[in-house]
């Protein structure tokens, strides 16, 4: 249970009617999913806060052109064609988590860029890391992520822990960050795999 133009974020479609293009103008309180994590946990995947069309379905990256789940499947077998559920399951089962690094904000629509800063309120990722000892890696995805993770999160961390940690920042696999090919993305996104054992990833 993420990424910024964070990997659940969603472009505003186009041909919109007058009435949902004002609904989308208007700030609206976002809140955040549950952690997504189990124990032995050893990956933190962490966007920035859910989407409109993550919201409607519950589901992290839930957006069809996201690229997030897709990359999950050619990196941990654990692709959209395979029920939410048990692409889940089986991240959790490699040792990856997810989670978002906003608790809530105010935001219009879906883009990241449209979060009001002075309505952030981080979710606990320090406390999640005193609970899993065993997490070895963050990997944010998308630019929003990795400033709210700098501003907001990573001062909040003890240094020996944060010692310990590897911060990995990502391009975002949201469709609004388009000016980077997909393959570009992936080849970055493959640097995840080193944090499952290899005789447990995918062939």
């Amino acid at each position: 249970m993420a990424a910024s133009k964070r990997g659940g974020t969603d472009p505003v479609p186009r041909g919109r009617s007058s009435s949902a293009a004002a609904e989308a103008s208007v700030s609206a309180v976002v809140e955040s999913f549950p952690p997504q994590v189990a124990s032995g946990c050893r990956l933190l995947l962490l966007g920035t806060v859910p989407s409109l069309a993550s919201l409607a379905k519950r589901q992290s990256y839930a957006h069809p052109h996201n690229l997030f789940w897709p990359f999950m499947g050619e990196l941990y077998g654990a692709g959209p064609e395979l029920p939410y559920a048990e692409r889940i399951e089986r991240l959790q089962a490699l040792g990856v988590g997810i989670w978002d690094v906003l608790e809530r904000c105010e935001r219009p629509g879906s883009l990241d860029s449209g979060i009001v800063a002075a309505s952030e309120v981080a979710n606990d990722i320090p406390g999640l890391l005193r609970s899993y000892p065993t997490i070895a890696a963050i990997a944010l995805n998308g630019a929003k992520a990795q400033q709210v993770f700098a501003r907001r999160i990573e001062p909040r961390i003890d240094a020996e822990r944060r010692g310990r940690l590897a911060v990995l920042a990502l391009p975002s696999t949201s469709p609004a960050n388009a000016s980077i090919p997909r393959a570009v993305k992936f080849e970055r996104w493959r640097e995840l795999r080193r944090w499952v054992p290899e005789d447990r990833r995918p062939d």
